[in-house]
C-alpha cells in the first residue's frame, strides 16, 4: 500500500516546507521585479503554487483516497495552468527582450536553491506514495532543478549581455511544470478509475 501521509513527521514535514516556500515565493516576486528577470518571475509563481500545493496535501492527509485523488487532480490541473502562463508570458517577453540584472538573478538563485535544497532533503524519506504525497515532492524537485536554471541564466546574461538566456530558462521551466503536471494528472486519474469498482460494489451491497 503507497505511503499516504498518514505521519505525524510527515506533517511537521509540510509545515517547514510551506513556510519556505511562502518565504521564497515573497523574495523572488520581488527580485524579479526588481531585475526584469522572467525566470526569476516564474520561480517565485513556482514558490506560490508550491505553498497552495503543500496546504492542499495537508488538508488531503487522512481523508479517504478519493478525495486525495482530487486533490491531486486539482494540483495537476493547477500546475498545467501555470505552466502554460509562464511559457505565454515568455513568448510575449520575446518581442519586448531586456537584459535583466544578472547579479541579482544569480544570487537570489542561489538563496532560492539553497531553500529548495533543504526542502528536498526534508521531504526525500516521503518521496514516493500516493498521488497526493508524490506531487509534493515533484514540486519540491522541480525547484530545486528550476534554480540551478536561474542561475546558470544568471551567469549567462552576464557572459553574454543578452536576456536570452532569461527566457530560454523560463520557457524550460514552464515545459517542466507541464512534464510535472502530465505525471501528476496521470497518476491521480489511474487512482480515480481503480476505485471506481470498489465504490460500485459498495453501493449494490
Amino acid at each position: 500500500m503507497k505511503f499516504d501521509g498518514l505521519s505525524t513527521g510527515y506533517r511537521r514535514a509540510l509545515w517547514a516546507v510551506i513556510a519556505i516556500n511562502a518565504s521564497l515565493f515573497a523574495v523572488e516576486i520581488g527580485a524579479g521585479a526588481m531585475s526584469g528577470s522572467m525566470a526569476l518571475a516564474a520561480d517565485s509563481l513556482d514558490f506560490l503554487a508550491d505553498s497552495l500545493t503543500y496546504g492542499l496535501s495537508l488538508w488531503g492527509i487522512g481523508r479517504p483516497l478519493v478525495w486525495r485523488s482530487r486533490a491531486a487532480l486539482f494540483k495537476g490541473f493547477s500546475l498545467a495552468v501555470m505552466g502554460v502562463g509562464v511559457f505565454v508570458a515568455t513568448i510575449w517577453q520575446t518581442f519586448y527582450l531586456g537584459v535583466p540584472e544578472a547579479f541579482v538573478m544569480s544570487g537570489v538563485g542561489f538563496l532560492a536553491l539553497a531553500a529548495n535544497v533543504v526542502s528536498v532533503l526534508i521531504l526525500f524519506r516521503w518521496r514516493d506514495g500516493d498521488a497526493n504525497v508524490r506531487s509534493v515532492w515533484l514540486c519540491s524537485r522541480n525547484d530545486a532543478i528550476g534554480n540551478v536554471a536561474v542561475v546558470g541564466a544568471g551567469v549567462a546574461v552576464w557572459l553574454t549581455a543578452s536576456g536570452w538566456p532569461d527566457v530560454i530558462v523560463a520557457g524550460g521551466m514552464a515545459l517542466l511544470f507541464l512534464k510535472s503536471a502530465t505525471s501528476i494528472l496521470r497518476q491521480a486519474l489511474t487512482e480515480l478509475r481503480d476505485q471506481q469498482p470498489a465504490v460500485a460494489a459498495t453501493a449494490g451491497e
